[in-house]
């Protein structure tokens, strides 16, 4: 990595600190660090999660891996976003967050003829993402079971008084 890509990154991650911190001072969430497995290599990474008081709302988490430059974004059950530190990224993290806490984040699970597919459309004032990806039979049985058969849209966070 280069010294430019080197601090374009530490402003990504400082960004994403200082939206968490945002976010956490101006919503009725409970904000969890831990350090979880970051996809299938299974690397443990610091994880910090906001989770909505109002059980409508999804979640919202940021992992900050150790060893690559990049950041993920988790929103809601599915919806995952990896920040590799490009000029744009911050504006993107942002956008993304927004959409989300304004309650712009839909998924579901759907059947089709060579198995389960996930859904998932996040709607905000400057963004628009819809993605589509398979999913092994246990996660689709288990998000039927959740209520995910249908479209889940995610409530708007409640904004602290």
């Amino acid at each position: 990595m280069t010294v430019v890509e080197s601090e374009r990154f530490q402003e990504l991650v400082a960004a994403a600190e200082a939206l968490l911190d945002e976010l956490t001072a101006r919503y009725v969430v409970e904000r969890r660090e831990t350090k979880e497995p970051l996809g299938d290599g299974g690397e443990v990474v610091r994880t910090v999660r906001l989770m909505p008081h109002s059980p409508a709302a999804g979640p919202l988490s940021i992992c900050f891996p150790d060893t690559s430059a990049r950041i993920v974004l988790r929103l809601g059950r599915w919806f995952e976003q990896s920040l590799p530190g490009y000029q744009d990224d911050i504006d993107e993290l942002r956008k993304l967050a927004v959409a989300h806490v304004e309650g712009g984040l839909w998924e579901r699970i759907r059947r089709g003829l060579s198995g389960s597919w996930l859904e998932t459309r996040l709607i905000g004032p400057e963004i628009t993402v819809s993605r589509e990806a398979p999913v092994d039979a246990v996660e689709a049985r288990a998000a039927r079971r959740e209520g995910f058969a249908t479209p889940v849209q995610w409530s708007p966070w409640t904004r602290r008084p």
